[in-house]
């Protein structure tokens, strides 16, 4: 062929047709602006969060990977993947600031430590036992701190209470006496509780401090002493529940209360806010299955809706009109697999966010704050982990109101909310999990915001090809997107980005 300019085309034609193109405006996908469907509204304090009640107090909690000692694990079986953890400084201003630029968010206190936990409602000092019927015991001094972290990170107060033998009767009925020092204490140095389930995961109760046999049966008869008690003590405080977890094939639940039975039982509960719990899994410390390797697979990043699908289900049928809450979640049960701390997880944990929002969730509260390997702050040096930087950026750039887009970016998923602050603005997550480049068109400027890392299982991430770290003072740093004009935006393989779009 004599002329050159033709058999370029003919070549590039030929690369094109085998899969060799490489990504182009032409082949990118088109945002349109003016096309977005508002879908649903979220809570203002979507992102939350969790503080184990075996934070507050102090007691055994998650051995982290690398303090796990297997000849132990294989003579002692469950009792040696946990270790004593002594009560978190909820004062340090490091985990106050980190908090703090999370807010405003829910911070729910709960867990099941606190379903055998007595409130020691005096000043003296801290009982070397608790009475009996209960487990653990918190003081005043300690309940006096979670208010003031609460206030400072400008949270709002969510928690669950004992449940265990101590609170009841000669007749084995539930009584108010813990419940009520508890709220009159709180009352008293200026605290308020805005929501709470009655006990943490009825459907696990077996292993989670109630009475031997305790059934759905016994916990509508507890729920109705519960409630009327509630609405006369504490009238503002919103009641959740039930706040079951692993129902739907997901993590098989314990000794067969299930929700619909919950919701089925005579006097059957009503709840101000249907509630659960989710875990795609069970982590590698309690024998789990989940892999690195499937980590960013479709199945994976969607099984969240999954796990929404039996309780949305539920509360439809029983309860229609309560919004729905995921009140603890997290990578995996049992304290998370070792890529929990890494950025491989801020695939799932945004995808997570997204997907719920789209799906009518209100709240999503992560487990945990600063304990485990699932946490966002490393438990021994607070510093922030991956999924800590994701959930600030979302917090930075999305909004409450959630639409929904008219366009698929290949290889990518698509999350669009109003960009927070902003009336008429846009803010966009595009997660690209895939090992491919993609790409998409945008018709105006806008500020960039894209989080890599060098490794998928980097504990450190870039914003815009810098790492985001705490300033040499210890502080935040100042966060800013990079200025794009209209036209194709590249989104690498393995990234996420978001896009704050003034209208």
């Amino acid at each position: 062929m004599k002329n050159p300019i033709v058999y370029l085309a003919l070549l590039l034609s030929l690369f094109a047709q085998n899969g060799f193109a490489q990504v182009s405006p032409s082949s990118s996908a088109v945002m349109n602006l003016n096309s977005f469907q508002k879908i649903g509204q979220v809570d203002e304090r979507f992102q939350s969060f969790n503080v184990e009640m075996c934070e507050i107090v102090g007691g055994d909690f998650w051995v982290p990977y690398h303090l796990l000692d297997p000849a132990k694990v294989q003579k002692e079986g469950f009792a040696a993947l946990k270790h004593g953890i002594e009560p978190i400084d909820l004062d340090q201003q490091k985990l106050r600031m980190l908090a703090a630029g999370l807010g405003p968010t829910y911070v729910r206190v709960s867990g099941t430590w606190a379903n055998t936990v007595y409130f020691q409602d005096n000043d003296e000092p801290k009982l070397a036992e608790a009475p009996e019927g209960f487990e653990t015991v918190l003081t005043r001094e300690e309940w006096k701190g979670v208010i003031d972290f609460v206030k400072a990170v400008d949270g709002k107060l969510i928690t669950s209470f004992a449940i265990s033998e101590g609170i009841r009767d000669q007749d084995w009925n539930w009584t108010p006496t813990q419940l009520e020092a508890l709220l009159k204490y709180t009352q008293s140095v200026g605290g308020e509780i805005a929501g709470a389930e009655m006990f943490n995961e009825p459907s696990h109760a077996s292993h989670g401090g109630a009475p031997e046999g305790y059934n759905a049966a016994d916990y509508a008869e507890d729920f109705v002493r519960f409630k009327s008690f509630v609405e006369k003590a504490a009238p503002e405080m919103k009641i959740l529940g039930p706040g079951s977890t692993g129902e739907g094939g997901i993590i098989p639940g314990d000794e067969g209360m299930s929700t619909d039975e919950i919701l089925t039982a005579e006097n059957a509960p009503e709840f101000d806010v249907f509630t659960y719990h989710f875990y795609g899994g069970v982590s590698q410390r309690c024998r789990g299955g989940l892999t690195p390797e499937n980590a960013l697979s479709a199945d994976w990043l969607s099984r969240t809706e999954l796990g929404l699908k039996y309780y949305e289900e539920a509360r439809d049928k029983y309860l229609r009109d309560a919004p729905i809450w995921l009140t603890e979640t997290a990578e995996a049960a049992c304290g998370g697999d070792p890529w929990a701390a890494t950025y491989l997880d801020t695939f799932r944990y945004l995808e997570q966010l997204g997907r719920l929002a789209k799906k009518g969730v209100q709240v999503v509260m992560h487990n945990t704050l600063a304990v485990s390997e699932y946490a966002l702050l490393d438990q021994q040096t607070l510093d922030p982990r991956p999924n800590y930087w994701a959930a600030f950026l979302w917090n930075k750039i999305m909004g409450t109101t959630v639409y929904q887009a008219d366009f698929e970016v290949e290889g990518a998923d698509v999350f669009v909310h109003n960009l927070k602050g902003s009336s008429d603005g846009f803010g966009v997550l595009l997660v690209n999990p895939s090992e491919s480049e993609t790409a998409i068109s945008i018709s105006t400027k806008a500020e960039k915001y894209l989080l890599t890392a060098d490794e998928l299982q980097s504990k450190t991430v870039r914003l815009n090809g810098k790492v985001l770290e705490l300033t040499s003072d210890g502080k935040l740093p100042n966060v800013s997107g990079e200025s794009i004009a209209a036209g194709t935006v590249k989104i690498p393989a393995h990234s996420i980005l978001f896009l704050a779009i003034e209208k």
